[in-house]
């Protein structure tokens, strides 16, 4: 589990997550979302800043961006990276869940949900569509259903080995709290989109041991703490442990992936 401050958690966001996790899903971003010529666009999540930023190279100085996030050190890397650029798009602190924004204001809303707690995902679309202005459009992305299988396998064993089989519960529960392809879009007409479209792209992280598997700033700092949080603090060591020996019996040799299923949303507001 991670000890670092929020200020090493931004940076390591910075170097490894945004140019890496991020990038999968950036990707798919810009193969499916039209960019407005001009207007107001709103970043919702904008982490560090690298992919709004290159949002907003994209379509022009006509289109004006607001990237928002919850977090203070990210957002002080964002503007750094602007004044750099010499790109005026502006950059506050806002709860994604419950952004201080008027409603129907923006010409384009993009969202990073990808590491949004499953709890909160409806709520921040609902607030993404709320201040979208009649017939923009909304993107946002996450992982769905069928991320991580490999690790959710190794992860029951690990229990089971370190004598905590009885917690074994809490890892069909993180299976069944990745949305499905199909709850991604009824979310969407739900909370006020039409002429919705997805788009997935299957994306591999590999690693040569458990060692480097639990070395990644991705896993260590990022995607472990969740999925261990469930466990008293005492049992996590245990099961770590257990983690890395099993990856290293089961890639024989090879590689060991772990599989995330990328999903991009896309809708027009009625």
């Amino acid at each position: 589990m991670t000890s670092k401050s929020p200020k090493e958690l931004a940076f390591l966001h910075d170097l490894y997550i945004a140019t890496d996790w991020g990038e999968r899903f950036a990707t798919l971003v810009d193969e499916h979302v039209e960019l407005p010529k001009d207007g107001r666009a709103l970043f919702v999540n904008a982490g560090a800043g690298g992919h709004a930023l290159a949002v907003q190279a994209r379509a022009g100085e006509k289109l004006r961006m607001l990237c928002v996030d919850e977090n203070d050190e990210c957002l002080e890397l964002a503007r750094a990276k602007a004044v750099v650029l010499r790109q005026e798009t502006e950059f506050q602190r806002e709860d994604p869940t419950a952004l201080s924004l008027s409603a129907n204001q923006f010409d384009l809303v993009l969202g990073d949900a990808s590491f949004t707690p499953s709890a909160d995902l409806k709520h921040v679309l609902a607030e993404m569509v709320r201040v979208t202005k009649p017939e923009a459009q909304v993107a946002w992305w996450l992982p769905t259903a069928s991320s991580f299988g490999e690790f959710f396998s190794i992860y029951w064993e690990a229990l089971v080995r370190a004598g905590l089989e009885e917690r074994g519960g809490e890892v069909e529960r993180l299976i069944l709290e990745l949305p499905t392809f199909s709850d991604t879009e009824d979310w969407a007409h739900q909370a006020g989109l039409e002429s919705v479209t997805s788009s997935t792209a299957i994306e591999e992280f590999d690693y040569e041991s458990g060692e480097q598997f639990l070395a990644s700033p991705l896993i260590t700092d990022f995607l472990l703490p969740k999925w261990l949080n469930p466990l008293p603090e005492n049992e996590r060591d245990r099961v770590v442990s257990e983690l890395a020996q099993i990856i290293d019996e089961e890639k024989r040799g090879g590689e060991f992936s772990l599989t995330l299923k990328a999903t991009l949303v896309v809708g027009k507001k009625i």
